[in-house]
């Protein structure tokens, strides 16, 4: 049997590590969520893509143009760590010419059946082209790597390239759109990279510290210059003690944050207790705002795009930490930004 390897590729070792990949990201929530509606495909759409999670779904997009119609199975506000599949994800599944999925198992419970459809129809992992050299491996994660390689904008991109590679592969005719789209979206993100880490190089020194409900923004911190904290670990599935709360409260007093985080996927409870905890100390620390972390904003908005959804991230990180967000972003990015509101 096809199942997923520490990496989260297809491989065959057995029935075994399929469950324990189960385990590992754990799913409780009940089937029936239902999936995001599709974008229109037009007379000339030549491939109907399901994907996973909102932010596979964007690159599709972006690069297949009016060649594709992209369905994502996870839409806002859902937790992949905690989705189940239901009866409607294995019929649009089923139909797909492509699936694509994030993999480094983020997508929990849903591995099982990505398993089965690869039997039937082309599955391909996002990830699966970034040199596991640039990957985070978390001591607590069991010997996995870190799935939110999206933070990195710079790991996202080399991910494109796998989404331009397959749409290639299964449309060849459509090559030339597709390096096209591929090569136009890779500019954006260049100077979406730059702008991150420009405007969080903008935060004091002593206030680089971003606090989060669960372990979501590491890489995140690694490529922008951020300390990042987290109640709970990688998966949401993992479980935050009262002594954890604790010592992140000691953190935060002692370093005199300002402000933490809460999650558009993630219930806010832990981060309450971290704000009373530390208030019973004599220190105010605020609600920053929320972050997009395992799902983007609704439909339409600029959070329901990958670009938009990073960009709030880091303007809200920046400015609740005391740094400066530019009134207008610069060059390709300005563009899209104008383009957007209209």
């Amino acid at each position: 049997m096809k199942v997923f390897s520490r990496r989260g590729m297809l491989s065959l070792i057995g029935v075994a590590a399929l469950a324990a990949c189960a385990v590992i990201t754990g799913c409780d929530r009940e089937a029936g969520t239902p999936a995001t509606e599709p974008v229109p495909k037009s007379a000339a759409a030549a491939i109907d893509v399901v994907a996973t999670i909102g932010m596979v779904g964007d690159l599709a997009v972006n690069i297949g143009g009016d060649r594709v119609s992209v369905k994502n199975v996870m839409g806002q506000g859902i937790d992949p760590h905690l989705y189940k599949a239901s009866p409607g994800d294995v019929r649009i599944m089923s139909d797909a010419d492509l699936i694509l999925f994030s993999g480094l198992h983020l997508e929990g419970r849903m591995a099982d059946l990505i398993v089965k459809m690869a039997s039937r129809t082309s599955v391909v992992q996002v990830t699966d082209s970034i040199d596991e050299k640039l990957l985070r491996e978390p001591p607590e994660f069991a010997g996995h790597f870190d799935p939110h390689v999206w933070f990195d904008v710079s790991l996202w991109s080399v991910a494109a390239t796998r989404v331009r590679d397959a749409l290639i592969a299964k449309d060849p005719a459509g090559t030339e759109v597709y390096t096209a789209s591929a090569a136009k979206y890779a500019l954006l993100l260049a100077e979406l990279h730059a702008y991150v880490k420009d405007t969080a190089a903008t935060i004091p020194e002593n206030n680089r510290i971003m606090v989060t409900a669960h372990d979501a923004f590491g890489y995140f911190g690694d490529a922008y210059g951020l300390q990042v904290l987290a109640i709970q670990g990688i998966s949401t599935d993992s479980e935050a003690s009262l002594q954890d709360i604790n010592a992140l409260v000691d953190t935060l007093v002692t370093r005199r944050v300002p402000a933490v985080f809460i999650e558009s996927s993630v219930p806010r409870k832990t981060i309450d207790a971290l704000v009373e905890g530390c208030k019973s100390r004599g220190h105010t620390v605020v609600i920053g705002g929320e972050l997009f972390s395992d799902a983007m904003g609704a439909g339409g908005t600029p959070e329901g795009t990958y670009v938009g959804m990073v960009m709030h991230n880091v303007d809200t990180v920046v400015r609740a930490l005391g740094g400066r967000v530019p009134d207008k972003k610069p060059g390709r990015l300005g563009e899209w930004s104008e383009r957007d509101r209209k």
